[in-house]
């Protein structure tokens, strides 16, 4: 073997085991209450108040979300229902929750090898909800933990959370097809209160953060 060649293996092997491993999310309740920990990628689980559950996530994965689902009873064969969060009647998760849910948002190893994360509040709020960091080479730390269900417009009030303006009206002023629209007095009562979270889909500036690919982080419902 030349010793070009050795010397592309030996960097090649270096890129993958520094930054080709998967990411951890450790999801920790600590709500006074049980929640429904939930993922996509990644499923779900019963989260009594203080546990943790870790899920991975590889490399490259886009458009993934964790949340919480709340007051849900399932069967032995793991179906049922949640008032919130609900992903078709099955504990573990095969695809989205159903509105309100606040949401952790991530897409790995994207451009210039970076993270972007986020929390959304697009689709409302059921728990209050930090995303963060868990590794020494990043230190953005997302919170969304104000009293947005205590104060939430009548028109969004729903059992057991706020629901997005979205969901409700089901209009285009509310950038609910093509996402061509501004905010809103109903976004910005959310943004008002959730400085760093989504509010509208066109919220980047302020809502979307990013960390160097292989980072770890912790997702915590009630911090």
């Amino acid at each position: 073997m030349s010793s070009f060649n050795i010397s592309f293996f030996l960097v090649a092997a270096l890129y993958y085991f520094t930054f080709a491993h998967a990411a951890t999310f450790d999801i920790t309740n600590k709500c006074p209450y049980t929640v429904w920990g939930a993922a996509s990628p990644g499923g779900g689980r019963e989260l009594k108040t203080g546990e943790t559950w870790t899920i991975t996530a590889n490399p490259g994965t886009t458009q993934a979300r964790i949340w919480a689902r709340t007051n849900c009873q399932f069967d032995a064969s793991g179906k049922g229902k949640c008032e919130t969060g609900d992903c078709n009647g099955l504990l573990v998760c095969q695809g989205y929750g159903a509105a309100p849910n606040t949401l952790a948002e991530y897409a790995l190893d994207q451009f210039e090898r970076q993270d972007f994360i986020d929390i959304s509040v697009i689709d409302g709020f059921n728990v209050p909800m930090e995303f963060s960091s868990a590794s020494g080479s990043c230190s953005r730390v997302i919170k969304c933990t104000a009293d947005i269900i205590g104060q939430c417009p009548n028109e969004l009030k729903v059992p057991g959370g706020c629901n997005g303006p979205c969901p409700v009206f089901k209009t285009e002023e509310h950038c609910c097809n093509s996402g061509n629209c501004g905010p809103t007095n109903f976004s910005k009562y959310f943004k008002d209160r959730c400085p760093d979270a989504y509010s509208y889909p066109k919220d980047d500036p302020t809502s979307l953060f990013t960390c160097p690919t292989g980072t770890n982080y912790k997702v915590i419902f009630c911090p």
